[in-house]
């Protein structure tokens, strides 16, 4: 042999087109083939097209494979390759594999008659689909065996590899032993062998060593074989591409390569790995909104939370303040809300959803006391027996309006704010931490509050911020709402905003650009003269600006009692929803979308009469854009749609 390496796979593909039992397929960005277990004697050749001047196997030899393995039962063997005599089922060379193991087998004719030794590595686990590169270096009684560059395994058995094993009219068969049990069910991309040399050296250089190349056939590679005409691809193949409906699927490097499809945007995407690249859009424009559902509830609405229950469905929660019947959870059901769990709740104020691994929760903040005098918000669990949310921590709260869930380096944190204790409203709000050795949220650190309303959380590159909008002192609505910043395992003070009658902030980006927009309510002072409405009032959009390392204001917007700010985007635009709730005469007052215009800023695009808004919630369906309002003065909330062109 002159060491140059025999790409057993190529040999397997006849030059004009694929071998019966072959079809291409594209998973991962990586092309592979997959064979047919109903023609094993299809995908064999003779040997003696590979060792042309010797039929002696070599003695010293390398084996490459490059292959995806599926997911199958513990006890199932399938076969990579085989070389067998045609007169014989015994197996010369041959490299099987079960879920934790690899098997390379040889023939040995030291013993009478033959023998057929099994060398084994323990605890390799390639069922897993995904793409692996083996290199397997034999060498007398010294085999090893390398998984994508790793620590090699090394194994010394009795028997060594015979020193001429005859491949005199013998046949290579891919992913078989010439019957149909044990065939390869995977995608195999590469089969060499190499006489001579260790090839782990010439594989583990490459970048991307899972799919490292010796040699692979030409219908294989990155570009696929173009005819000199204009005929379709010499080689076709097959991708695993999903058409996904609805929302957005995960992207990983599980997915890579692969498309999705938004029927709802008629966009198609391609997974890089980590995000979902457009690669042909039809971009919305927001035309109109129309009244799309009137949804009685329980009793006037306070707040609402949209939220997916993995392969269960879209819900609502809403927050309703009179009990009984308490509040009330909602399930998307045919395009549109329809009942599915009451909830006793205690003038309910908001909901949370969250998740900590697989658990699924959901936190109310009550406002009022239960029939016994005890003050609690509850956070339930859902239960994937009963299909509903059960009780599964009180918490003692003063008042509470609202909880916010958040993620700090790997540890989940559920923080609540405190309203007022009686008529005290400069009382502490809490921060609990998930201890996941008990199960249960723990006191990890109090702030301090005035008639606080909402807490919002967000991340700017590796730093953690928590807002909190207060709205009354006892005597003002004119005060400081504050952002803080999570430094050494708690969190410190970071900007003082004045704000007056808070509800609510609102974070969100556009291009690099970080936003938050409070939501005023009311000015009050009890020291100062009325205003002529204490209710028209700016609410106010801060820009984050690097360089001075705080929020500096860049768009005040007049409201009328905002209770609530919804970020949305259609398109390539960006929206922004004020709840405006009352204007010191009617509840009945427009709310307004308003588009983003760049340099202008945030221009009213959209009046939405309304009846007393407490919160905007935005959501997507399969089906289109929806914005979903409650009313804290009726009870109906309305579900939107926005119409597009």
């Amino acid at each position: 042999t002159d060491l140059r390496p025999l790409d057993i796979l190529s040999e397997a593909v006849p030059p004009e087109g694929l071998a019966r039992g072959m079809r291409v397929f594209q998973v991962q960005g990586v092309r592979g083939f997959q064979l047919s277990a109903s023609r094993p004697r299809a995908l064999g050749f003779p040997a003696s097209r590979l060792f042309i001047h010797c039929d002696r196997f070599p003695e010293e030899f390398s084996i490459i494979v490059t292959l995806r393995a599926l997911r199958r039962p513990a006890k199932r063997n399938e076969y990579i390759f085989t070389l067998m005599l045609e007169e014989s089922p015994g197996v010369l060379v041959g490299l099987r594999y079960a879920p934790d193991k690899l098997h390379f087998l040889f023939w040995s004719s030291e013993r009478s008659g033959g023998w057929q030794t099994r060398v084994t590595f323990p605890n390799v686990s390639l069922s897993d689909n995904q793409w692996h590169t083996l290199v397997l270096a034999v060498s007398g009684q010294s085999f090893s065996l390398t998984v994508d560059c790793s620590v090699p395994k090394d194994v010394v058995v009795e028997t060594p590899f015979p020193a001429s094993l005859s491949v005199r009219r013998a046949s290579f068969y891919l992913g078989n032993r010439r019957r149909r049990k044990g065939v390869f069910t995977g995608l195999l991309r590469q089969l060499v062998l190499l006489p001579g040399a260790d090839a782990t050296p010439r594989i583990c250089h490459a970048v991307n060593f899972k799919v490292a190349t010796l040699s692979i056939p030409t219908v294989l590679q990155d570009v696929p074989v173009k005819p000199v005409s204009n005929e379709v691809l010499k080689y076709p193949y097959e991708t695993d591409m999903k058409v996904t409906l609805g929302a957005r699927p995960r992207c990983t490097k599980q997915e890579k390569a692969q498309f999705w499809f938004n029927a709802s945007r008629r966009g198609l995407y391609l997974c890089n790995g980590s995000t979902w690249l457009s690669m042909l859009e039809a971009q919305h424009r927001l035309d109109y909104v129309e009244e799309y559902q009137n949804l009685v509830t329980n009793s006037e609405t306070m707040g609402i939370e949209v939220f997916t229950i993995p392969k269960v469905g879209l819900f609502a929660a809403v927050a309703n303040r009179i009990t009984p019947p308490g509040s009330a959870l909602y399930r998307w059901t045919d395009g549109k809300f329809v009942h599915y769990q009451n909830i006793p709740t205690y003038q309910a104020q908001s909901w949370k959803y969250f998740t900590i691994g697989k658990k699924i929760f959901l936190a109310v903040a009550n406002f009022e006391q239960n029939e016994r005098g005890q003050e609690f918000s509850v956070i339930y669990k859902w239960s994937r027996r009963k299909a509903k949310f059960i009780t599964y921590q009180r918490i003692t709260t003063h008042s509470a309006r609202d909880w916010e869930a958040f993620v700090i380096d790997g540890e989940t944190f559920l923080a609540v704010v405190n309203h007022r204790e009686g008529n005290n409203h400069n009382i502490d709000s809490v921060i609990y931490r998930w201890n996941p050795r008990t199960g249960l949220f723990e006191t990890n650190q109090t702030i301090p509050t005035s008639g606080a309303y909402d807490w919002e959380f967000f991340t700017i590159g590796p730093y953690s911020f928590l807002a909190v909008a207060n709205t009354f002192n006892g005597t003002s609505t004119k005060i400081y709402s504050h952002i803080y910043i999570w430094l050494s395992g708690s969190f410190k003070l970071f900007q003082s905003i004045l704000t007056f009658g808070a509800a609510d902030w609102e974070v969100f980006h556009i291009g690099d650009r970080v936003f938050l927009a409070v939501a005023n309510s009311h000015s009050y002072d009890s020291g100062m003269p009325a205003p002529s409405n204490f209710y028209a009032i700016n609410s106010s959009i801060y820009e984050l600006n690097i360089t001075a390392q705080m929020f500096v204001k860049f768009q005040d917007l007049l409201t009328y009692s905002a209770l609530d700010w919804e970020f949305f985007s259609v398109g390539d635009d960006s929206f922004l929803v004020v709840a405006n709730s009352f204007d010191g005469f009617t509840f009945s007052v427009n709310s307004i979308i308003y588009r983003w215009q760049g340099y202008e800023g945030f221009v009213a695009a959209h009046h939405l009469p309304t009846v007393g808004c407490r919160d905007w919630e935005a959501f997507h369906t399969a089906e289109g854009s929806y914005l979903f309002y409650s009313s804290a003065k009726e009870p109906l909330s309305k579900v939107l749609k926005l119409k597009t062109t």
